[in-house]
């Protein structure tokens, strides 16, 4: 039997809990996942990424080889074939992420013509949760019980609320 596998690249600064309801959606549809961590050198992450990997590894639905966790600075249609895969995976919140998606979508697909992108919406009560917002509340001391994982959370204090002795 063909396994259907799929690739959900992304910067995961940090993981969420948007993150996660894409991962168990996807699961229902495809056998593996392999989450694709990027090192992007346009970006400058809170967390380092082996950190990022460590932490969605840490908080993943479902063991491995159902859902396995690596790091990559490729080009995404490379990485994407070189793990045997034939999709990936990508998360809609709104129309303004439709744009932008649809957009990478059709470069890859220039690309790569064997490789196909599926767009997941994730579940109403995590449509409006960003990394970036999820950064942007753990500095100012929000709660953040209700949008990441606990473990996630702790992580977040520790980078925002290291003591002076440390």
């Amino acid at each position: 039997m063909n396994k259907k596998k799929a690739v959900y690249p992304g910067t995961f600064d940090p993981v969420t809990f948007g993150h996660l309801d894409m991962l168990n959606r996807a699961l229902t549809i495809f056998d593996e996942i392999l989450i694709a961590v990027a090192e992007n050198p346009r970006k400058s992450p809170l967390f380092s990424l082996e950190e990022r990997i460590e932490l969605i590894r840490q908080v993943a639905p479902a063991p491995p080889p159902a859902v396995q966790v690596v790091g990559f600075h490729s080009l995404l249609v490379d990485f994407v074939r070189k793990n045997n895969c034939q999709v990936i995976l990508r998360g809609v919140r709104a129309v303004s992420d439709f744009d932008y998606e649809l957009r990478m979508a059709l470069i890859n697909q220039t690309l790569a013509r064997d490789i196909e992108t599926v767009f997941l919406m994730p579940s109403e009560k995590y449509m409006f949760i960003t990394s970036t917002m999820i950064r942007e509340i753990s500095e100012l001391g929000g709660d953040l019980a209700m949008l990441v994982p606990p473990t996630v959370e702790e992580a977040l204090k520790k980078k925002f609320f290291r003591s002076d002795t440390e």
